[in-house]
């Protein structure tokens, strides 16, 4: 009776909206598959606002006026841009798609839209670098997803007024949501038109319109239309996903959810106060150094263990790990963003079959990691030394008929209690990054 109580809840809040309950197509499913499976891309932050390298940000925290930002339109000449370098070294790196920022809060678009004249086809460039991205993510089978900002500090027809950013680039006129919203189903055409198959759209600015994370009313302050958005999203895509990083519970519509600089269940940043789904794929994004965009003075780099430690620590919650590097103004990768991914490559060669394909949550994270896992085979990831001799798998109660430190052939010793079972994985000590136990279930 419960259920069917939920179940009803939902058909009637559906219909007082306006908008059907979503249910994915068979392509979108198969999508989310092969999502979960993935588990590590490449977010790239990039735009105009990288030449004036203090992160994509930039002319909101320097209070910079929209005539004068357009400056840089003259300005903007990334001549040493090369696709196939940005997807090679993100395969280098063990990962399985790429999400580019189409367009960010300042409203410049990094594809030849027929909708804006504030576009990279209007710079000294010229060219359509999307065109060039998508182009070689075909040749490398890398999937290719798009980030595309609801929010807008360029527009005047944007909702600045009620707004809680864009406050100082001098627009005086009224808005019109109407005429932005359409401005917005032009452009998500043209990507998902004209640049093949998208894996997903990441839409990035809801939060502009409600109160800061952690407000105990976090509704929105105008209505999105996210029925007509996602709707027509599906429509010209149906096996591509729709995520939103609005930092709340996922929205009728959405096919996964995603965290912001937290691991799901976690909250350190203040921004994810929302329970992870069970019911679609999640997905955490985070930073090389400390920023986004690119800039300059931002030399905070994490180290190869930091990043391992975040692949795995998401995959054993589940998760999927999307990692930004910020490319400089003439379009290359810094080269100390390229040799820590290579470096996590490397050590993807070695173990990745304890990532690829597998799912988490088979326990919660324990003092000494996670565990994942594929089919028979359970990776129990060490990344600190365990308080005891041994470390319990609690709850535990499938039949184990071997143990092995991965990779090595060197077998281990288990013993079955009634909480779970007790693995003793003679943990190397320190300098380890990720001691990997391999057990095999019946």
């Amino acid at each position: 009776m419960k259920k069917l109580m939920t179940v009803m809840g939902l058909l009637v809040t559906s219909f007082i909206s306006g908008q059907s309950f979503y249910n994915p197509a068979t392509e979108n499913i198969a999508t989310r598959q092969l999502f979960q499976d993935n588990k590590f891309g490449m977010f790239i932050h990039w735009g105009l606002s990288s030449v004036l390298g203090h992160g994509e940000w930039v002319m909101q925290n320097r209070k910079i006026r929209k005539e004068d930002y357009q400056c840089y339109l003259r300005v903007f000449n990334p001549a040493d841009f090369d696709a196939e370098k940005w997807v090679l070294t993100a395969k280098n790196a063990g990962m399985k798609y790429m999400v580019f920022i189409t367009r960010h809060h300042d409203g410049f678009s990094n594809w030849d839209t027929k909708f804006s004249d504030w576009k990279i086809t209007n710079t000294p460039y010229g060219k359509d670098v999307l065109k060039q991205l998508a182009a070689a993510c075909k040749k490398q089978d890398m999937k290719l997803g798009l980030y595309y900002s609801t929010l807008d500090w360029f527009r005047d027809d944007y909702p600045y007024e009620t707004g809680r950013t864009g406050q100082y680039s001098g627009r005086t006129g009224k808005s019109d949501y109407a005429s932005y919203l359409q401005f917005m189903k032009n452009q998500l055409t043209e990507l998902l038109t004209n640049y093949g198959p998208i894996m997903s759209i990441w839409l990035d600015g809801h939060w502009d319109q409600t109160n800061e994370e952690g407000h105990t009313d976090r509704t929105s302050r105008i209505n999105w239309k996210y029925d007509e958005l996602y709707g027509l999203i599906h429509q010209l895509q149906p096996a591509c996903m729709i995520g939103n990083n609005h930092h709340l519970d996922p929205i009728n519509g959405e096919d996964f959810q995603m965290f912001e600089k937290d691991l799901p269940g976690e909250n350190k940043t203040g921004l994810s106060f929302q329970q992870p789904s069970n019911a679609m794929p999640l997905e955490t994004c985070e930073t090389m150094n400390d920023t986004w965009g690119y800039n300059i003075s931002d030399h905070h780099y994490k180290s190869v263990k930091q990043i391992i430690h975040l692949l795995v620590g998401a995959a054993g919650r589940n998760t999927n790990l999307l990692l930004n590097v910020g490319p400089m103004p003439t379009g290359e990768i810094q080269q100390q963003f390229v040799d820590t991914l290579a470096e996590a490559g490397k050590w993807l060669q070695q173990y990745g079959a304890s990532i690829y394909n597998t799912r988490g949550k088979l326990m919660p994270p324990q003092q000494w990691g996670v565990a994942t896992r594929n089919g028979k085979q359970v990776y129990l990831h060490m990344l600190q030394a365990p308080a005891t001799p041994f470390i319990l798998l609690p709850g535990f109660n499938e039949t184990i008929t071997s143990a092995e430190i991965m990779g090595t052939g060197k077998k281990i010793k288990w013993s079955k209690v009634p909480e779970g079972v007790f693995i003793y994985p003679e943990y190397p000590g320190k300098g380890t990054i990720d001691h990997v136990i391999e057990v095999t279930v019946k």
